[in-house]
């Protein structure tokens, strides 16, 4: 494993336990653990992509969340018994909320501009 895909892990991994630490800690607003699940699918799309360029794993990145956000409007037998474990309810979600699409655009953005100025900053 080259050393790009063991700093987008440790990020990844450290992203999946603060958002799970964003839902058990009472002040904390809920669309914070939805900012957070975006930053997690990019840099989960970094492991696999570590030399992609930002673009493409931002535009990866909004398509995958977007897509899990509307897959909650399908509301068949067999999706509502997967989304009521444990696995169900982080990945697949609840229910459809148009203010969770706006945190998975900021969560995106913002990852998605940190890392372009970290890149720059690099090159330097």
């Amino acid at each position: 494993m080259n050393k790009l895909k063991i700093q987008y892990s440790i990020i990844f991994f450290s992203v999946i336990l603060l958002g799970i630490l964003s839902r058990k800690i009472s002040f904390i607003p809920l669309w914070i653990g939805d900012f957070l699940y975006a930053v997690m699918i990019y840099f989960l799309i970094r492991i696999f992509f570590p030399e992609k360029k930002t673009h493409f794993i931002f535009l990866l990145s909004l398509l995958i969340c977007y897509s899990i956000e509307f897959l909650q409007l399908y509301q068949a037998q067999w999706i509502i018994d997967l989304r009521k474990t444990l696995f169900g309810r982080y990945v697949l979600g609840q229910g459809f909320l148009w203010s969770d699409i706006l945190a998975y655009t900021l969560g995106c953005t913002f990852v998605f501009l940190t890392e372009k100025l970290i890149l720059k900053n690099k090159k330097i």
